[in-house]
């Protein structure tokens, strides 16, 4: 997988809030192989309390993807994004402005607003949408290079509620990296979107909140490398009518 330039080993991209402790966190990023990192710029604060957060992820080998988390409108997403940018020192911005706050659905126009801002100020803008297509086309319009299309509401753990149009996402923008972004319960969530084409998932609550976040993030990895393979293998097409898997011919005829 080739982003903005960058190529990418590790289909698995992990969040680090909501962890148990720092060693935990750095364990688990280790688990997953992950080569991508998702950091709010709330973690880090004006005096400099939350460097030992950043000490911890500069200890990584993964690049770092700050996100606008919680922000609500155009100028609020845009003014994170350039403060993330200073202190992250990296033009790679995850960009979201909800729109909902109980379903933390994106406000796609404001998306996709903030993200024309945003990449004609340098910044390569990885966008959490909708699974629409209309907004793809727009966010796309506005420079952005690739589409993180929602399975679910953040955190909600409901795996991908709407896989057909994730189907027909694939189909549309062939082309185009898609990252799965929020609602990932459980590793059989990132073989499914494997499955179905996607590029690549991106996962936070469902490892860091697991009784064993080590142990998730590594069963997170090995199913998205299933999902991986089995996409490539061109699974066979689903029958509405049983087909005997052995063949009648040769079977004794009795008289």
């Amino acid at each position: 997988m080739q982003i903005y330039g960058q190529d990418i080993g590790s289909a698995l991209l992990l969040g680090t809030a909501q962890y148990p402790s720092p060693a935990i966190l750095k364990a688990a990023i280790k688990a997953s192989g992950s080569e991508i990192i998702t950091v709010s710029l709330r973690r880090e604060t004006a005096d400099g309390s939350g460097a030992g957060f950043w000490d911890t992820l500069r200890d990584t080998p993964c690049h770092i993807l700050p996100n606008t988390a919680g922000c609500h409108s155009v100028q609020e997403a845009v003014t994170t994004a350039m403060m993330a940018r200073d202190l992250f020192d990296t033009n790679w911005i995850k960009l979201e402005v909800i729109g909902h706050a109980d379903t933390l659905q994106p406000d796609v126009f404001g998306l996709v607003e903030a993200a024309r801002i945003l990449s004609a100020n340098g910044f390569s803008v990885f966008p959490y949408t909708t699974d629409d297509l209309i907004v793809g086309e727009r966010l796309l319009e506005a420079g952005c290079e690739v589409l993180m299309p929602w399975g679910a509401p953040i955190g909600s753990g409901q795996g991908l509620r709407n896989p057909d149009a994730l189907r027909s996402m694939r189909a549309h923008f062939p082309d185009v990296p898609l990252i799965v972004d929020a609602g990932i319960g459980c590793p059989s969530d990132a073989t499914r979107a494997m499955e179905l084409g996607i590029d690549a998932v991106l996962t936070n609550t469902a490892v860091a909140k697991a009784g064993d976040p080590v142990s998730m993030a590594r069963a997170m990895s090995l199913a998205i490398k299933a999902g991986k393979l089995a996409h490539d293998a061109d699974p066979m097409e689903r029958r509405d009518m049983a087909v005997p898997s052995t063949p009648m011919l040769g079977m004794a005829e009795l008289i």
